[in-house]
């Protein structure tokens, strides 16, 4: 990753999210910290959630999409004995049940069936969207929603700690999946019933809660501008691709180029010789060339 953009390009902000703001809300504030209209977030957090929340801005936008599907890390606290109508600690309680003694050992073995390869089903007071209309509003507004399991990837899922009726737990997982369905899911197995009571978002990807800024502290003079991460920083796990400064051109121009060597990714992330990041190309194995994707860069 190069070590300096044109700030034309804009920029990734790694923010810690605060409990009580939504992802909305977090976008509009660093909107108008930025005094910058385009910004946009990889991957929605319900307010009652805290951690990271990677912000693009700029021309960084268009590269929302290379970090929505990065894996997510959470630590996720699941209270037994309490179910609600949102499977989080906002909504509704629809039933309350005595907590059975549950070892340790019990309800890590109700976890295996939440690791892996899984069909989670989202919960119906979600943003998921049916025929362009929210679920959560069709839910509100007393709708019976049936939502449809749908394939989601859980890489890890650990119990860190039980207390009581509180689980804690530690998640890393793929795009798609929710925390909440995994706390009412695990309390439907152990027959009491749950809902998530915390959660914390650690990282996203490369980018962790260790090294996210506060709103606060990007409301100081000069600390969003230092906080600014290069274009780049959004698809720094893409293989780099440095073409020359004829290629670079060609790329600009919306022309393919040869490609001397093929990635195992289809999709890589261009450089010229100044070290530019020009932004996005895709291979087109069987004429053994790159095409330009999403190019940042403009023509010189």
């Amino acid at each position: 990753m190069s070590s300096a953009q044109p700030a034309a390009l804009g920029g990734l902000l790694n923010v810690d999210k605060p409990a009580g703001w939504t992802s909305h809300d977090v976008v509009g504030r660093v909107r108008r910290l930025a005094g910058l209209r385009q910004v946009g977030h990889a991957g929605t957090l319900d307010p009652m959630a805290t951690g990271v929340l990677v912000l693009c801005l700029g021309r960084a936008t268009r590269l929302l999409e290379y970090l929505t599907g990065q894996p997510k890390i959470y630590l996720a606290e699941v209270t037994l004995g309490v179910a609600t109508n949102t499977y989080d600690a906002e909504g509704d309680v629809v039933s309350q049940q005595p907590v059975p003694a549950l070892s340790a050992a019990q309800i890590d073995r109700a976890l295996d069936a939440f690791r892996g390869a899984i069909m989670q089903r989202p919960p119906a007071y979600s943003a998921l969207k049916r025929d362009g209309v929210p679920l959560y509003q069709r839910a509100r507004a007393g709708e019976d929603v049936a939502v449809e399991p749908r394939p989601v990837m859980v890489y890890e899922l650990a119990l860190l700690q039980v207390d009581g009726a509180a689980v804690q737990l530690h998640i890393r997982c793929g795009a798609g999946v929710y925390v909440r369905s995994i706390a009412h899911d695990l309390g439907q197995a152990l027959g009491c019933g749950g809902h998530l009571s915390a959660l914390r978002r650690t990282a996203v990807g490369r980018f962790t809660v260790e090294n996210a800024a506060t709103l606060e502290r990007l409301a100081e003079p000069g600390a969003l501008a230092a906080a600014m991460q290069p274009a780049d920083a959004a698809v720094a796990h893409l293989p780099r691709v440095d073409v020359s400064e004829s290629d670079a051109v060609r790329l600009l121009h919306g022309q393919f180029i040869a490609a001397s060597a093929l990635e195992d990714s289809d999709v890589g992330r261009a450089y010229d010789p100044d070290d530019r990041f020009l932004g996005i190309v895709v291979c087109d194995r069987s004429r053994r060339i790159w095409r330009p994707g999403k190019m940042l860069a403009g023509p010189e």
